[in-house]
């Protein structure tokens, strides 16, 4: 069963910034699973969504490159609000979220080969 929307839409976008290397991402929330992907250098998976009338709309991600794993919440409608990081950068030197506001590149955490969970931005 559907769950009641707000009518307001979000839009999330993961982007491979690795230098030649293929990103493994696969993003989901309790409801919707994006499924595995394997995306190379400058290729991103995007995705839209509404958010639920009862609050608590949840996308969250896990990243891998060769040994090395990342975990991320990708949204959270109870914590972000209006002002959320719509793009997420996936570097060399870690995970970078900018704002759907502006173009600044906010820095979140540094890959690790433990899984490292980056928790919320």
């Amino acid at each position: 069963m559907a769950r009641p929307s707000t009518g307001q839409t979000r839009a999330i976008q993961v982007i491979n910034k690795l230098s030649s290397k293929v990103l493994i991402v696969h993003c989901q929330s309790k409801d919707d699973d994006m499924g595995a992907h394997a995306i190379s250098f400058n290729e991103s998976i995007s995705w839209q969504f509404e958010l639920d009338i009862i609050g608590g709309t949840l996308f969250w991600c896990n990243l891998a490159i060769e040994d090395r794993r990342l975990s991320f919440v990708a949204y959270d409608a109870d914590r972000h609000g209006n002002f959320y990081i719509s793009v997420w950068d996936v570097c060399d030197d870690g995970l970078f979220g900018r704002y759907v506001s502006g173009v600044y590149r906010h820095f979140i955490c540094r890959w690790n080969s433990s899984g490292k969970d980056c928790g919320y931005p």
